[in-house]
């Protein structure tokens, strides 16, 4: 990758994804809203001046600001627009031919008396073509008289946005007999004599006109369905007055999906704490790597004076010092997160937008759900949803998340949905395993909270600092780290009630499910009272952590939306780990789970609620009325899910070690994604190999595998080393941990003072 403006690739350069979809090369284009294009040109004034392809560019842009505009009034004269609201005015002046005319009104705006335009768009042929018929006269005045006006447009450039756009080509066939002179090839020449002379004056200086030329490229694939075979079609000209709005708006509203024209973010203050932390820990590591080589290179052979032959003592390898493991993680932590910032915050490497097709996502499933039946083994124990199969679970789910954001399938309302139900899988599994740990284990102790706490979140942690982006951005990491609070609170608080108590008396699985009554009761009064949850997480420094955007909305909405599922999972776990107590289930291997008659009849039961579910989502119209209901039916086809996988015993007694593998890193996938693998924040798609769509996913998946199986080691070695078994050195690790808070917390005010 050459580098270089990405402005200078959106007004040249792209391809079509599909019939509709634009993509400029190596960056992302921000489709605008009408207030956010009114935001951008609050006081503005533009000019259109041209013949009548600019009109046609001049009403496309102005529906961006007010989309009720018609296209009337004299088709050969000025047309003004004003917003008022925002005071934005745009004019089309009439000028279809390159002359005298068209210059004294450019040379008017550089006359220090008149207020210059905000932004020129000019441009202008077909009518010299057409008057003079197409004759070599007429292209040699074309080139007089643009080498007059170039002077005027640089000296305009200087304080104004000043864009020539060139001339599309025709459709031949399609023209009337008074246009059959406007040939594709008298357009090359005149276009071809535009680009020569504008700018030339001024090369190497940065006030330059910027050459509109990528309108050409869509007019090759979409003239022929013009209305005449001049004008282009709707669809292409609304493309162009995007890619206009994208070019002089991304700078100003810096859209996370407009990676186009989008200056580099400084380096916050945070973020330069970081990368020095990073640099010492990795000159730290290598000094102590070098100095323990050196001592082992010394002591590695010594020879016997008297026989002369080399000895091997009996050295044993350098013991790991606790410094050096720590360094030794953050060494490769600062290298990983190196390769995070380059990918999605320095403009090295391309992003491109998603594009969605029904064969980019189904086709992708198919082959590795064929693949990972293809890695099936048995299961060490036999019980329901042992290790093995929720490390599948997690596994396959993560992948077909993964394929369902790269594809960009969440504009396919039926996908989604479904979508929806495996995240809500995650949530029933997080209440399912930590309800059946502290239940069974009875080990309400810090360490193991300190620990889960540390393995949740310290990637998210790392990557709020590199990235710059707020805790709440990687949303499912304060959803489950919240939840796994919520139940080490309800079964931690007086009374305790675990497995070991309730099987000396039955009272107490009525007090558990007292507990979990209660633990309802307040879901749904705060799912219902939008103002107590927003005061409850608006209090600093929760604030804090949950706020996006300035404020706790979107939290609100991720909680609600699958609000009932870890509940689910509790209730689940509590009533199968009963059965299993009074031995009403068998779980050898290859038994079904009931008898052969109950067996199969809640097999058949769950086999029509799963494809009931399916055939609901596949018939939502609406996502917002479809969400509303999600929390309450979601777990239908989870619970089946769970049924039909673990009822029949040879099912339940093999697994795929395929999608456990993936498993085993699911929550590091499911965060790495947003960076290394996606980009601009899961906004478009990361190219590292432009040109070979294929190849590039195939690099980006194996580099974005290997970096998420790498942190999952290093958390899990760090959470040794931060997180240790006794208490009293616990206690001063926390203390250390509430100071780096502080910390944090404090940099972070005096980063958004600066901002602000």
């Amino acid at each position: 990758f050459k580098g270089g403006d990405t402005c200078e690739y959106l007004l040249s350069s792209g391809r079509f994804l599909g019939e509709k979809v634009w993509q400029p090369h190596s960056c992302m284009m921000h489709k605008y809203k009408n207030s956010e294009a009114k935001n951008c040109l609050i006081d503005k004034h533009i000019v259109f001046i041209g013949d009548s392809r600019i009109r046609q560019l001049f009403y496309s842009f102005i529906k961006l600001i007010n989309p009720q505009v018609k296209e009337e009034g004299n088709k050969h004269g000025n047309i003004p627009f004003e917003d008022k609201s925002a005071s934005i005015k745009v004019d089309f002046l009439w000028y279809p031919e390159v002359n005298g005319s068209m210059r004294q009104r450019i040379k008017s705006w550089t006359e220090h008396s008149v207020a210059k335009p905000h932004i020129i768009v000019a441009g202008a042929a077909t009518w010299s073509i057409k008057i003079h018929n197409g004759s070599n006269e007429a292209l040699t005045q074309y080139k007089i008289n643009i080498t007059s006006i170039a002077p005027l447009l640089e000296k305009l450039a200087k304080s104004s946005d000043v864009y020539w756009v060139l001339q599309d080509p025709v459709y031949e066939d399609l023209l009337s007999e008074s246009r059959k002179m406007i040939t594709n090839e008298k357009i090359d020449a005149y276009n071809e004599a535009a680009v020569r002379i504008l700018n030339s004056s001024s090369r190497n200086s940065k006030a330059k006109v910027k050459v509109f030329s990528v309108s050409k490229l869509i007019a090759q694939e979409t003239i022929m369905k013009s209305a005449d075979g001049l004008h282009l079609p709707e669809s292409s000209r609304d493309m162009n007055a995007m890619i206009l709005m994208n070019v002089y708006c991304n700078k100003i509203m810096k859209p996370i999906d407009g990676s186009c024209c989008q200056p580099q973010p400084p380096l916050t203050l945070i973020q330069k704490l970081a990368f020095c932390f990073f640099t010492l820990s990795i000159i730290g590591y290598l000094i102590i790597n070098l100095i323990h080589r050196n001592n082992y290179r010394k002591s590695k052979s010594c020879t016997d004076l008297e026989s002369g032959e080399e000895r091997k003592p009996a050295i044993s390898a350098p013991n790991v010092s606790t410094l050096e493991m720590l360094l030794h993680c953050f060494c490769k932590l600062g290298l990983i997160m190196t390769y995070f910032y380059l990918c999605d915050r320095a403009n090295l490497f391309m992003k491109e937008n998603k594009f969605y097709t029904h064969s980019s996502f189904f086709i992708p499933i198919i082959y590795i759900l064929v693949l990972g039946v293809f890695y099936t083994e048995n299961t060490k124990e036999t019980k329901v949803l042992n290790r093995e199969q929720t490390d599948e679970w997690k596994g396959w789910m993560q992948l077909v998340i993964l394929i369902y954001h790269i594809s960009g399938a969440s504009t396919f309302l039926p996908v989604y949905m479904h979508i929806r139900v495996l995240v809500a899988a995650y949530l029933f599994q997080t209440g399912y395993g930590h309800f059946s740990y502290f239940w069974i284990k009875g080990d309400f102790g810090v360490y193991r909270v300190c620990q889960v706490l540390f393995r949740l979140n310290f990637l998210v942690v790392v990557l709020c600092i590199v990235m710059d982006r707020p805790y709440q951005f990687y949303y499912f990491v304060p959803l489950v780290t919240v939840w796994f609070i919520i139940i080490y609170a309800t079964l931690a608080m007086w009374p305790q009630i675990v497995q070991k108590k309730a099987n000396g008396n039955c009272l107490w699985h009525f007090g558990l499910l007292l507990k979990l009554t209660c633990l309802l009761t307040c879901i749904y009064f705060l799912s219902y009272s939008q103002g107590a949850f927003e005061k409850v997480f608006s209090f600093w420094p929760l604030s804090k952590c949950f706020e996006l955007n300035g404020n706790v909305y979107e939290w609100w909405f991720r909680w609600k939306l699958d609000r009932y599922v870890v509940f689910h999972g509790m209730l689940f776990a509590f009533i199968y780990l009963a059965l299993q107590k009074r031995q009403m289930i068998s779980e050898g291997k290859g038994d079904p789970l009931f008898s052969n008659r109950v067996s199969n009849v809640l097999l058949f039961i769950s086999i029509v609620s799963f494809l009931t579910y399916s055939i609901w989502a596949g018939s939502c119209k609406n996502k917002t009325e479809c969400n509303e209901l999600h929390p309450s039916v979601s777990v239908v086809q989870i619970l089946a899910f769970v049924l039909i996988r673990n009822i029949p015993g040879y099912i339940r007694s093999v697994y795929s070690s395929f999608f456990a593998w993936f498993g085993k890193i699911s929550l590091e996938l499911f965060i790495c994604q947003y960076h290394i693998w996606l980009a601009a924040d899961t906004k478009g798609i990361l190219v590292l190999i432009p040109g070979y769509p294929m190849f590039n996913v195939l690099v980006s998946t194996f580099i974005f595998v290997c970096v998420a199986h790498e942190i999952s080691q290093i958390t899990n070695d760090l959470a040794q080393i931060v997180v240790p078994k006794d208490n009293s050195t616990l206690l001063k690790r926390l203390l250390c941990i509430a100071g780096f808070f502080s910390g944090l917390l404090l940099f972070s005010a005096v980063q958004d003072q600066s901002r602000h």
